[in-house]
């Protein structure tokens, strides 16, 4: 029985200096706060990254929602296989439009709550004023407990999430409150996009006030409530507090100052399209314990503690602190962005073939729940998804690649190309009803199973002079970097196919329907994987995979490991996946690219090279000390990589199907790893 509160609680975040890239979070899965090390965000310019306040229902378009449409973009048409199909990827001929729609709808910056601190002269403090740092994350409570000193003047703050709200409430202890040198300040950003990169709109915009509007709707001795209008948008923001008196500073900024006879201030705010009114800090901080406690004591775990291995530490660190940091930024009603709700990546826009990296690993920790809530998505957007097939020419649902809540696709010189999106739906309904088998779930998403399978099957083309079902052209691989007019049969990709549609059959056998006999065809009749000299290669058209395409991700590799291989010749792979060690640009990989190639090695009988790829020394293999995975200045954290990793640990230490044993078939045998495992589901 391993010991779960000590487990969590030896890995919380520690910090005693600022950390420009780990700032630390509060959160529920519909919203987060991230604060800096005072457990606001008092001092953001200190940061490499924005610290964010941001929710699952916190969109916006620019001036309005039918400013633009992807008929205003010029498309480009390619014509394969008797089929013209236009896709919207970058024209200079229509800029405008296409700036505006890959920028709309974008996640909002909900507001920013921060410290007014000043010392005895009543100066404003500056940060190297600041002493005696100090901040943990308790992981076992959600509580965020922060420390620090103004001129030997103590300041004890407690942060805290509520579990099913977007409410954050906090506590602050020092003498500077009773000497009028501390307050709380409320101000709000622009909602206008700085940039047509999303590199550099990552940051707040502060200049463009006229864009936006703040009214104050209520207003007492220990309540506030504001109105936010941007364009067609809005939202309230409410707030309460123990004692104080408010001051409008200006229109989108507001002063709080305590008028407290003791040295203590509770308030809470609640983000909202409602205006709801929060709890107080006492009912939040309940109820956020007794959320993690539940969470953590739910589901599964996996104990290192008995190993000698000396990785096996970070390996426990990593997989605990990306359970806490999936639970808040990846489980929400909708697919997560990569950045969760900590800052906008890709104008606060998720990528769906991403959804796979972010969620896959619920189900297998024994906490599908957490990835149901993001699956009505897809049903709330199948029209859209039907439209966008039928505009195209094919049967079915085509799921965008780049997206917004309205579930609309995003012109992108790669993202209407895609397709390893498709097939991910049906491989995460697969893993819910393999933790959970019912004949309830099987119904639930029988129609989404069939119209998802239905453009698979209408995508693939017969190929009369190879007698089989071939995949493109058009289409860019996983592996980005190929031109579409020139890219077929990606490895990754056929076996994906006949995987997504094999489990289509199966749902279809599991309600005692008939299958469509194309689906039976293309599960039949799938193209090989295309190999030369011995090696696997990113697609048909491309020999020279390991001279000029050695970089972005091997998703060659993809086709056993993440999947079960029934195309693949596993020696051909083993070769493949040793070359991928040694001649990859490990510099240009991404961080799901490790745990892929480990799943890879695992299923191959190579677990020390697993675990070598797990906790590879590369860049973008980074874990900060917040946990998020390290990607570059602009992407400090990338939860896909947090995702895969913990996939990966479940596959290796509970097994897969036709793995030689259950228990931790993944992992050395050399009596330096000793796994204690519970709850974890195998991966199907």
């Amino acid at each position: 029985m391993i010991d779960r509160k000590k487990l969590v609680s030896r890995h919380n975040p520690l910090i005693y200096r600022v950390e420009p890239l780990s700032p630390l979070s509060v959160g529920n899965g519909e919203f987060a706060f991230t604060a800096d090390f005072t457990g606001l965000q008092t001092f953001p310019n200190e940061y490499d990254v924005p610290l964010g306040t941001q929710s699952e229902w916190g969109w916006h378009y620019t001036d309005s929602q039918t400013k633009y449409r992807l008929e205003d973009i010029k498309q480009k048409t390619f014509s394969f296989h008797n089929r013209n199909v236009a896709y919207p990827l970058y024209s200079e001929d229509s800029e405008d439009a296409y700036h505006w729609l890959r920028q709309n709808p974008h996640r909002l910056q909900l507001g920013q709550i921060s410290f007014r601190l000043l010392k005895e002269n009543y100066k404003q403090v500056e940060i190297h004023d600041i002493t005696a740092i100090k901040q943990q994350l308790n992981l076992w409570e959600g509580v965020l407990l922060s420390e620090f000193t103004v001129e030997n003047q103590p300041v004890f703050v407690t942060t805290v999430c509520h579990p099913t709200r977007d409410q954050v409430a906090v506590k602050v202890i020092s003498p500077l409150i009773t000497n009028e040198r501390l307050q709380i300040m409320i101000r709000f950003p622009a909602p206008t996009m700085n940039s047509k990169i999303w590199e550099e709109s990552i940051h707040l915009n502060w200049q463009d006030n006229n864009a936006h509007k703040t009214i104050i709707k209520e207003k007492n001795t220990n309540a506030l409530k504001l109105y936010r209008i941007m364009d067609e948008d809005n939202y309230f923001v409410s707030w309460q507090w123990s004692a104080g008196v408010i001051r409008t500073v200006n229109e989108h900024e507001y002063w709080l100052t305590p008028t407290n006879e003791t040295e203590e201030l509770t308030f809470s705010v609640s983000f909202s399209k409602e205006g709801r009114n929060p709890y107080s800090f006492d009912e939040i901080l309940a109820e956020s314990k007794h959320y993690w406690f539940t969470f953590w004591n739910s589901g599964a775990a996996i104990d290192f503690s008995k190993s000698s291995d000396e990785r096996a530490n970070e390996l426990e660190r990593r997989v605990i602190l990306s359970q806490f940091l999936t639970a808040i930024h990846c489980s929400g009603s909708s697919p997560p962005q990569e950045t969760g709700y900590m800052y906008n990546s890709w104008f606060g826009k998720f990528h769906l073939e991403m959804h796979w990296w972010h969620g896959a690993h619920f189900p297998l920790w024994g906490r599908g729940h957490l990835l149901k809530k993001s699956l009505q998505w897809y049903k709330r957007i199948l029209p859209i998804a039907k439209e966008l097939a039928t505009s195209q020419g094919y049967k079915g649902a085509r799921w965008p690649k780049m997206v917004g809540i309205d579930g609309r696709q995003s012109p992108s010189p790669i993202a209407p190309v895609l397709i390893w999106q498709q097939p991910h739906l049906l491989s995460l309904l697969e893993l819910l009803y393999q933790e959970n088998p019912s004949k309830d779930i099987v119904e639930k998403w029988r129609g989404i199973v069939i119209e998802t399978a239905n453009f698979m099957a209408s995508f693939s083309v017969w190929d009369a002079k190879k007698h089989a079902f071939i995949l493109g052209p058009p289409l860019i691989p996983a592996q980005e970097c190929h031109k579409p007019e020139s890219s077929f049969n990606p490895p990754y990709e056929l076996e994906y196919w006949k995987y997504g549609l094999t489990i289509a059959k199966k749902w279809l056998e599991r309600l005692n329907e008939p299958v469509p006999a194309k689906w039976e065809e293309i599960i039949k009749n799938i193209a090989s994987p295309p190999q030369h000299n011995g090696v696997y290669l990113a697609h048909e058209g491309c020999l020279d995979t390991f001279t000029s395409y050695n970089h972005d991700h091997p998703s060659m590799v993809g086709a056993l490991g993440i999947l079960p291989g029934s195309l693949i010749d596993k020696k051909i792979m083993k070769q493949t996946l040793q070359k991928v060690r040694n001649e990859w640009q490990w510099e240009s990989a991404w961080g799901w690219d490790f745990p892929m190639c480990a799943m890879t090695a695992a299923r191959l009988g190579e677990p020390e090279l697993a675990i070598e790829f797990l906790l590879m020394n590369a860049t973008k293999n980074t874990y900060l000390p917040n946990g998020h995975n390290y990607q570059s200045p602009s992407l400090t954290a990338y939860l896909p990589g947090n995702g895969g990793l913990l996939t990966a640990v479940a596959m290796m230490a509970r097994g897969w199907e036709g793995a030689i044993t259950e228990h931790a078939p993944g992992f050395p045998q050399n009596g330096e790893w000793v796994i204690q495992a519970e709850g974890l589901h195998p991966l199907r």
